[in-house]
């Protein structure tokens, strides 16, 4: 295979697809070089935009016959460079499979396709008093394979779950082509947990093109809190001592003020100017949320809120969750260029690694904004510098790995939500030993013994199927020149 698909492919894929579902001119193909990590990008040699399962399986096809590497992508929202195209493969956009088609409300399901997107879920089944709750911050563009793929969380994750929760069945596209389904409409099916296995695995394992959704019914009361401290290392321990209390928020969200400047910049949120600010939002039957309300108050008080104020109405609620939700584009606004970052720690160690990122920015000189899912522990870290000065960029890089590092320590994860992709493969082998890595890509190999899909993601090197430990095989890719070594 030459490192550019050749033209004879290129003419086949545009007769499976028809003439407007291929993009092959350089100028088009630059707009599918990167996903929301802009800091790594390749130019495919061909975008495919497939309309139908059908669509999907003929394209895979044609790649694992001509031993063509492919990466799924969805909206590109992204923040670990898991869509990023690989040298001399293609990308396929299913945007264009945005159909949701069933909706079960006796049952509780929905199945869609893959392009569908997050909040438009919600919005199928509002008028019945339903939601979708996995909500990430990008959650109006963001689409439901690409949280599929990344087994993508949100603030309401910590009382309802990650996508994986939701998921009850998949429609699969392999990468030989072949058609596969997983789960299906029930809460549990026999045999492996295959769905299970799927979400999450970044687009290493093959393509989902009908997905079935569980939602579940809104409940009866609403009620947000915004809690003002003066510091993040106080409203960290609040967040304990709230968990400690046996109580199990919808969401806990905290902000320090880097993040509170720039979500106020953008969206003018009303929120108090402090050093941390804690989004406690309790769901459920009127009276339990208003006695666990005064219950939560009075925790925060305990800890030191000096402010704490509810949110009076719908629409002031939606607009402080507006302004959580526009934190990381915002940063844009005090800051030329960014890291965000996604690593995990247990919730008792908030208070402490908040004081370890704190020193660290002083000693590097870097601001560090902190915005994240308090009440699992998921951080966000937003690592600022300006690219115009020499050398700040690097030691940006240095800084936001030394925050995951300090996250491994504490006997967390690199990642909560935004997945391994481009960006932290390398991280891999700090959190794994050679054994586990080699265990996870013997799955990987079930799945894609050619390693065709979405090949260069999440391991820090790819290991090849029947490859022993040790031993060095080189890839079919790396042999025709489309890349070096993974």
């Amino acid at each position: 295979m030459n490192p550019h698909t050749a033209p004879e492919t290129l003419d086949e894929l545009r007769r499976i697809l028809g003439p407007h579902g291929l993009i092959s001119s350089k100028e088009e193909l630059r707009t599918y070089e990167c996903d929301g990590l802009t800091n790594f990008r390749v130019i495919p040699s061909a975008v495919v935009l497939p309309d139908s399962t059908e669509q999907v399986q003929a394209v895979v096809r044609v790649c694992h016959r001509e031993r063509i590497p492919f990466v799924a992508r969805g909206s590109g929202t992204g923040l670990s460079g898991g869509a990023l195209p690989v040298a001399g493969g293609i990308v396929i956009c299913l945007a264009r499979m945005k159909r949701i088609l069933e909706v079960d409300l006796p049952n509780a399901r929905v199945v869609v396709e893959p392009g569908v997107i997050n909040l438009d879920v919600s919005g199928r089944v509002a008028s019945a008093n339903f939601f979708y709750a996995p909500d990430p911050s990008s959650q109006s563009v963001c689409s439901i394979g690409g949280n599929v793929a990344e087994n993508s969380g949100g603030a309401h994750c910590l009382k309802y779950g990650f996508t994986t929760t939701h998921v009850l069945g998949l429609e699969v596209v392999l990468p030989d082509g072949s058609l596969v389904h997983f789960g299906g409409k029930t809460l549990d099916t026999p045999g492996y947990d295959l769905a299970g296995v799927f979400v999450g695995s970044e687009g290493t394992l093959g393509i989902a093109t009908k997905i079935t959704l569980r939602i579940v019914k809104r409940p009866e009361c609403v009620r947000t809190l915004l809690a003002a401290f003066h510091s993040p290392t106080e409203a960290g321990a609040a967040v304990s001592g709230i968990i400690a209390a046996g109580m199990l928020p919808a969401a806990i969200e905290m902000m320090d003020n880097l993040a509170i400047q720039a979500a106020e910049a953008a969206v003018h949120a009303n929120y108090p100017d402090c050093g941390g600010l804690l989004l406690v939002e309790l769901d459920g039957p009127v009276a339990e949320v208003q006695a666990l309300m005064v219950h939560v108050d009075e925790i925060c008080r305990q800890y030191g809120a000096w402010e704490i104020r509810m949110a009076q109405s719908d629409v002031e609620r939606a607009l402080v969750w507006k302004g959580r939700k526009a934190a990381f584009a915002a940063m844009g606004r005090i800051s030329p260029n960014y890291i965000v970052q996604d690593g995990v720690i247990p919730r008792t160690s908030l208070p402490q690694i908040l004081s370890e990122i704190d020193q660290l920015s002083t000693e590097t000189g870097l601001r560090v904004a902190n915005v994240f899912h308090a009440g699992d522990g998921n951080l966000h870290p937003l690592v600022l510098y300006d690219r115009r000065i020499p050398g700040q960029e690097k030691a940006a890089e240095r800084l936001s790995e030394r925050i995951l590092e300090l996250c491994i320590e504490k006997g967390g994860s690199i990642t909560g939500e935004h997945g391994v992709g481009e960006e932290k493969k390398h991280m891999m082998s700090k959190m794994f030993a050679e054994p586990d890595l080699d265990t996870m890509q013997r799955v990987r190999c079930a799945f894609d013994p050619l390693l065709l899909s979405n090949p260069t993601k999440v391991f820090p090197r790819t290991r090849l199927c029947g490859e022993k430990p040790g031993e060095y095989l080189p890839h079919p890719l790396e042999l025709a020149g489309v890349a070096e070594r993974f």
